[in-house]
């Protein structure tokens, strides 16, 4: 049973957003204050991804731990409510994730993804030298 009503649910859902999450704004700002450019959300590519280096041949994915479901604890809830149709849409994010990383291999990118919870501050270091390593 959900503790909120339809139409509660239905407004928390709607403010969910796929573009210029608080995680994407702050990786888009350590990457382009290191001196990157880069393009935003290119649709012809498999999957949209975040950020598009076209000069490097590179893509970033900024994906949410619990819609994409990530290994850390906030990718491993699972709502009690409608559960059976919960387990059905995560397993379809993490495979078509999959599917969309190796098209785009074959397509000669190389693909970073960054989880939610690596980009919080105590992460801050890890993050801008994987980021470095990765554009290098």
């Amino acid at each position: 049973m959900d503790v909120l009503t339809r139409e509660q649910r239905r407004f928390n859902m709607s403010r969910i957003r796929g573009k210029n999450t608080v995680p994407e704004l702050l990786v888009r700002h350590l990457i382009h204050s290191k001196g990157y450019r880069y393009r935003l959300h290119r649709r012809e590519l498999p999957g949209t991804p975040d950020m598009v280096f076209p000069g490097r041949h590179k893509v970033v994915f900024i994906h949410g731990c619990f819609w994409h479901r990530h290994r850390c604890r906030y990718g491993q809830i699972v709502p009690t409510t409608r559960r059976d149709f919960w387990v059905c849409k995560f397993q379809r994010n993490v495979q078509r994730d999959r599917e969309v990383r190796r098209r785009l291999r074959v397509l000669g990118w190389k693909v970073l993804v960054i989880w939610e919870c690596q980009t919080r501050p105590e992460k801050r270091e890890w993050l801008e030298e994987t980021v470095d390593r990765f554009l290098q």
